[in-house]
């Protein structure tokens, strides 16, 4: 009967490791979302707002962080469990980062607010940011259901959003050509498609670490990790 207990102690101690790490995710994309939206709306309080909201993702990697280490020492896991637990600190620590993007974007909107630029500078911006939030979206139903079979995807939006951020980088830099008044406000707004973009790779991130704890392998090495925007140039 004790033995019976201990086991739904452990299962219940592992089941707040992945609640948590549901109400982070949620909490990044929301942010996310926000941020851009404070950025194409020239909102400084919901700007304010993301970036004082960072503070519950960085408070939850550390409860994350110190459950996990406690759980390890106290039930010593093994095989599975050992993968999930493993598994939840890398997935954290992304969420974590995605976050900061968000923050990023958040504390740029006062920069742009002050030279305010026609819509369609955002208009490249916004799509990007739908594309990598869908990315982020989709790994965390899979680390929700864990059905990985289709997990692949998240590598081919990824190379779909780092086609995108480099199309959006030419553009920006064609701008500032036009009119060297663009240059500050299409710089920062640079920045921001950079933090997206990146936002993309902690998605593929994530994918890999559910992958690995569901079936105990990684995923095959060859993965596109870059963008191509140091290869553009726009000739005067």
């Amino acid at each position: 009967m004790q033995s019976h207990h201990i086991v739904r102690a452990y299962d219940g101690e592992l089941a707040m490791l992945g609640n948590r790490i549901a109400a982070m995710g949620g909490h990044a994309e929301r942010m996310v979302e926000q941020a851009v939206a404070a950025l194409i709306n020239s909102d400084v309080d919901l700007a304010q707002k993301v970036i004082a909201d960072d503070v519950v993702l960085d408070e939850g990697q550390r409860w994350i962080d110190d459950r996990a280490i406690v759980l390890i020492a106290k039930r010593q896991p093994m095989a599975d469990d050992l993968r999930e637990i493993v598994g939840t600190i890398r997935i954290s620590a992304d969420l974590e980062r995605v976050g900061d993007l968000g923050k990023n974007i958040a504390k740029r909107v006062v920069a742009v607010v002050d030279a305010r630029q026609p819509i369609r500078f955002f208009r490249g911006l916004e799509a990007l940011s739908n594309l990598a939030l869908t990315q982020l979206k989709q790994v965390l139903d899979v680390y929700a259901s864990r059905g990985v079979d289709g997990i692949g995807f998240v590598r081919d939006r990824d190379e779909e959003i780092d086609a995108m951020y480099t199309s959006l980088f030419r553009e920006l830099l064609t701008y500032m050509m036009e009119d060297p008044r663009n240059i500050s406000s299409c710089t920062h707004l640079l920045f921001c498609a950079k933090n997206i973009e990146r936002i993309g790779d902690h998605a593929t991130n994530i994918a890999e670490t559910v992958y690995y704890i569901v079936t105990g392998e990684q995923m095959p090495i060859e993965r596109p990790k870059e963008d191509k925007s140091h290869k553009v140039v726009v000739e005067g």
